[in-house]
């Protein structure tokens, strides 16, 4: 197993790149101008997000390489991270259509589950169900969700970093406790790590912005964990999924609303429920922040309750959720901004 000064290291490497590309970003002219559907208001560098790409890409293969993880793992998530990334930089960098990012992110999604593998048993309410074959289909269609609703929420100064750390850091601690010290936690720690050197710079007020490259490779990566930590344990599903319960909540609550209003689903939009709290706020931090709080102190201990206390997951699902239900249907998500 890696040193800490590895995650130091990769901590380092992560703001010492994305420094560079802010630099690139401003030379080059790479900017996120605002617009009706933004909810910036300072032409601001994007793109930062890459540095995630590269810290973590290169973390998977050293671990390939030291044995941790299996080629056929390191290089099923290396290669599937790369796809996203580079559709999401060509998109930072011009417009690609919509269909066409699809495809690139079902192709990546069918990589990741043929690596990580699916969950075929799940227990759920004290039964067992066992999915079999459909467990495979279930979890690309949630690796596609989580990979796509990590771009949605990417909209205001640092919450999608916000929630990539808290979450992770929170799965660190539940990982070693349920599953000890082993590869998995490892991959955690190297995520985590990662993400916190870009968000010193994402950090609002934001100096650059992720962009869908980093976007879409967080997403994908952390649905790669999910597949992971389920096969170790399934009480770690459970965790992962009521951890992501502020993106899942809002991202899901504003489709289905925009859906259910005859609106295309991937039209460029400002109408979640976080982006409709930065503009009564008229600032981004204490929405950042209210994710951050309500990550560590009303999800992390229903997550708790599951690993240490054996609360059947999908109850503890439930009682997570039903806030989070009532604030996006607070603030209105799915609803266009006046």
């Amino acid at each position: 197993m890696f040193s800490p000064w590895v995650y130091v290291l990769i901590m380092f490497s992560s703001w010492l790149l994305t420094a560079l590309l802010r630099i690139y970003a401003l030379k080059c002219n790479v900017l996120d101008i605002p617009n009706q559907r933004s909810s910036h208001r300072i032409p601001t560098p994007r793109g930062g997000g890459v540095a995630v790409v590269i810290t973590y890409s290169s973390f998977i293969l050293m671990c390939g390489v030291c044995g941790i993880l299996s080629w056929n793992l390191a290089l099923g998530l290396f290669l599937s991270g790369l796809l996203v990334a580079i559709i999401g930089f060509l998109d930072d960098h011009g417009h690609v259509k919509a269909f066409h990012r699809l495809v690139v992110h079902f192709i990546a999604a069918f990589v990741v589950v043929a690596v990580a593998g699916a969950v075929p048993k799940l227990t759920m309410f004290t039964y067992q169900v066992d999915f079999g074959l459909v467990a495979y289909l279930l979890a690309f269609l949630g690796v596609v969700w989580v990979l796509n609703l990590y771009n949605f929420m990417d909209g205001i100064d640092g919450i999608a970093a916000f929630e990539a750390v808290s979450v992770c850091l929170i799965m660190v601690l539940l990982v070693y406790v349920e599953v000890g010290y082993g590869n998995i936690l490892v991959m955690h720690l190297g995520l985590l790590s990662s993400v916190v050197g870009f968000l010193l710079w994402n950090h609002p007020p934001a100096r650059i912005f992720m962009g869908d490259a980093g976007s879409g490779f967080i997403g994908l990566s952390m649905a790669a964990l999910v597949l992971l930590s389920a096969n170790a344990s399934n009480d770690l599903l459970w965790a992962w999924l009521i951890m992501l319960g502020v993106f899942i909540i809002d991202a899901t609550y504003t489709l289905g609303s925009r859906l259910c209003r005859g609106l295309k689903f991937y039209e460029a939009h400002r109408s979640h429920a976080y982006q409709h709290a930065a503009l009564r706020c008229g600032r981004h931090w204490p929405v950042s922040y209210a994710v951050l709080i309500i990550n560590i102190c009303w999800l992390a201990p229903w997550s708790w309750l599951v690993i240490s206390y054996n609360l059947d997951g999908a109850i503890a699902l439930l009682f997570a959720y039903t806030p989070l239900i009532f604030l996006a249907h607070h603030y209105h998500a799915g609803k266009d901004s006046c």
